[in-house]
């Protein structure tokens, strides 16, 4: 059986880490959010979030995005290829209902799921 866990080996924790996602990174985005990727060199997905105050606002606000992102990324680690994501918040995120969210993340990681196109 699959362990859904979200520990500390899943998560992006310093500032090293995230600015090797920023360099050439395969990306998938909406007008709501962007998440950026990356190959790592470990055998598991690592997560890393940008949830600007100047983007939403209010603290329960941001809580609540990273809160559903860490959840969705959770329930689907196990189908993601061993890549660092890096999820950031758009304004309009915060208009979006938890449903719609979860169902546009679920969209947004199939599309990174696959190989990156050829420009």
């Amino acid at each position: 059986m699959n362990k859904l866990a979200f520990s500390r080996e899943l998560r992006l924790l310093t500032p090293e880490h995230f600015n090797s996602v920023f360099q050439q990174p395969h990306r998938a985005g909406s007008p709501h959010l962007t998440i950026l990727a990356r190959k790592n060199t470990l055998d598991c997905p690592r997560l890393g979030q940008a949830v600007p105050k100047k983007q939403i606002k209010l603290a329960v606000d941001r809580n609540r995005f990273k809160r559903l992102v860490r959840e969705s990324f959770r329930l689907r680690q196990h189908s993601l290829p061993a890549k660092d994501f890096v999820v950031i918040a758009k304004k309009s995120a915060n208009e979006l209902s938890n449903e719609e969210l979860r169902v546009l993340l679920d969209k947004l990681w199939q599309r990174l799921s696959q190989p990156p196109r050829k420009k």
